[in-house]
């Protein structure tokens, strides 16, 4: 197995004495698509800091493709792709100058620098704003030109750093199929996001960190095969006036024409259709409403106000 990312007992205590992180371990296989999670506060801020050497860290070990950054921090860096949360883009550069300067930085030689932006700019929509001034792009336009950025070097592993906090919906799907793309070609990525929604639909394995501790690390198929509960959301063909007596689920009568049932695994869907049909209810449509990541990583988290009560 070739690690990509390898994070050894970490450790970060601040000036105040707040611990952000406690003695964390990750290993990244190369070519993996990781979704790292937390609440705000958890420490996973902190682990990006380090692994780009923007924080120091207290103890531990990190390397990136077998380079340990304290070591060997150039050929460590240089294998490194980060989009930050924030936006810190110069507003008063166009699209093309700043990831031409960019590449410039790792000492790419400007034609070949050229030749990535026209690529990059071009994937993620921006080649026709190339000369406008950054100040001139939406939130949207933004996000994607950072992504370009990170990418002119070619990295071999990128770090998304809520890469579509803001955007709408299409803007995210796009983004999704790029960053998917970027993947499938070799790039490891890492993404840390609170729309959970990505990380189910894009990762591979998922580590959950809380409280300065990895509460779970697993691949996100195992993850999601602890989920207890389904919901399910029933269009029925003809209306009802009330909710009739069911023997398994939680149900809920949500308009005369659609109903709601929340059962665990071990009931089934098919004995919830068994009752339905005994009652003669006919059911046109249905889909499953259960964001399943969310409610894990609700059930693995600390309850700040509990904690602070």
């Amino acid at each position: 197995m070739t690690v990509a990312l390898s994070i050894q007992n970490l450790e970060k205590e601040y000036d105040n004495g707040v611990r952000a992180l406690k003695g964390i371990s990750l290993e990244v296989e190369k070519g993996d698509f990781f979704a790292l999670l937390g609440k705000n506060g958890a420490g996973k801020s902190t682990a990006i800091g380090i692994i780009c050497s923007l924080v120091n860290k207290t103890a531990g070990s990190v390397k990136i493709l077998d380079h340990d950054i304290d070591i060997d921090f150039p050929l460590a860096r240089s294998m490194l792709g980060v989009v930050p949360q924030e936006i810190n883009l110069s507003v008063f550069e166009t699209p093309l100058q700043i990831v031409v300067n960019q590449a410039g930085y790792y000492g790419i030689d400007r034609k070949l620098a050229q030749t990535r932006a026209e690529k990059y700019l071009t994937q993620l929509g921006l080649w026709d704003k190339r000369n406008d001034t950054t100040r001139q792009l939406s939130g949207g336009m933004k996000r994607r030109l950072m992504i370009a950025r990170s990418l002119m070097h070619e990295p071999k592993l990128l770090i998304l750093d809520e890469p579509t906090a803001g955007v709408d919906i299409e803007i995210r799907r796009s983004m999704w199929d790029f960053i998917s793309e970027i993947n499938n070609s070799g790039t490891t990525i890492i993404l840390t996001t609170h729309y959970l929604e990505e990380a189910e639909n894009l990762c591979r394995n998922i580590a959950i960190i809380d409280q300065g501790l990895v509460v779970e690390n697993t691949s996100t198929r195992e993850l999601l095969a602890k989920s207890q509960r389904e919901i399910y959301v029933l269009d029925l063909v003809d209306s009802i006036d009330s909710l009739p007596t069911f023997e398994r689920g939680r149900w809920t009568l949500t308009s005369p024409s659609s109903l709601e049932v929340d059962i665990s695994k071990q009931q089934g869907i098919n004995g919830v259709f068994r009752e339905l049909n005994a009652k003669q209810i006919k059911v046109q449509s249905m889909r499953n409403k259960t964001n399943r990541l969310e409610q894990l990583f609700l059930d693995m988290t600390t309850d700040d106000e509990k904690e602070s009560a």
